[in-house]
């Protein structure tokens, strides 16, 4: 099987970035970036984002999951703990996560260490979710082998009847995680794939060294 690629090409020119007018928090500017692509609406999940991590078979794996928060401190995501993705975060903190909205034609990558939130927190976001995803999160032995569909629905349909008419917990091997970038890489898309890219890097006084990146 082979298919050559050679021909695809855009020209991107939508917009452009300068070093000297960005914000001097990259938090500042990941926030006006997320409430342009919001408001356009030509990205149909804006807070889709891929998130890289090592396995414990020394592997990278990116997988894309929906970003829930962003706050000043950073990006906040929920999942089973004892999934492949909790173990590999268990064994090594230091992730990266990316977002790509091809309609505003920009990126950004961020490299952090993800931390597990306060319980409190995970449970308020639990209790906020359909019914549905509250029973799908006990029936789901995350990354497990399973033997068919069959045996994930029988999983299903006894965990509705385990909680028919009860208030459903939240598992204590279901919640959230927060990373905390130490660098944010804005990419604005530019033609004749002369891109702008800009670097945001944590120092040690927690203050941000802003670099422009050659294409």
């Amino acid at each position: 099987m082979e298919k050559d690629l050679g021909n695809y090409r855009k020209s991107y020119e939508k917009s452009e970035l300068s070093k000297t007018t960005v914000p001097e928090n990259p938090m500042e500017f990941f926030q006006k970036w997320f409430y342009e692509v919001e408001a356009n609406g030509q990205q149909e999940e804006p807070n889709a984002m891929t998130i890289s991590t090592i396995g414990l078979d020394g592997y990278p794996k990116n997988r894309v999951v929906l970003l829930k928060k962003f706050t000043w401190e950073g990006f906040i995501f929920y999942t089973n703990y004892l999934s492949e993705k909790g173990k590999a975060i268990a064994n090594n903190p230091n992730i990266c996560i990316s977002f790509f909205w091809h309609g505003a034609e920009q990126q950004i990558i961020i490299k952090g260490k993800a931390e597990k939130i306060a319980t409190n927190l995970s449970d308020g976001y639990f209790e906020s979710r359909p019914d549905g995803s509250k029973l799908g999160a006990w029936a789901s032995n995350q990354s497990e082998v399973v033997a068919s569909r069959e045996e994930l629905d029988a999983q299903l349909k006894a965990m509705e009847k385990k909680f028919e008419q009860k208030e459903i917990p939240r598992p204590e091997h279901w919640g959230g995680y927060i990373v905390k970038p130490i660098s944010m890489e804005f990419w604005q898309g530019r033609a004749n794939r002369m891109h702008d890219r800009i670097l945001y890097s944590l120092q040690e006084n927690f203050e941000w060294k802003i670099e422009r990146l050659a294409p």
